[in-house]
């Protein structure tokens, strides 16, 4: 799944939480989705904070 499907399935799911409610399943998915988030920035950020030289 690439970012911006990633992105796309939890403000789907986030979007039906407010409306009609998650199953058990889908706050599971939900859960792992934005983990999976977290982790895509956190490892992006570090990529970045490591091409920065040292003057």
């Amino acid at each position: 799944m690439n970012a911006y499907e990633l992105v796309k399935r939890i403000n789907y799911l986030y979007k039906k939480s407010q409306e009609i409610g998650l199953s058990d399943e889908e706050k599971q998915e939900q859960k792992i989705l934005r983990q999976k988030y977290i982790d895509n920035v956190k490892r992006n950020f570090k990529a970045q904070l490591d091409m920065i030289e040292k003057k």
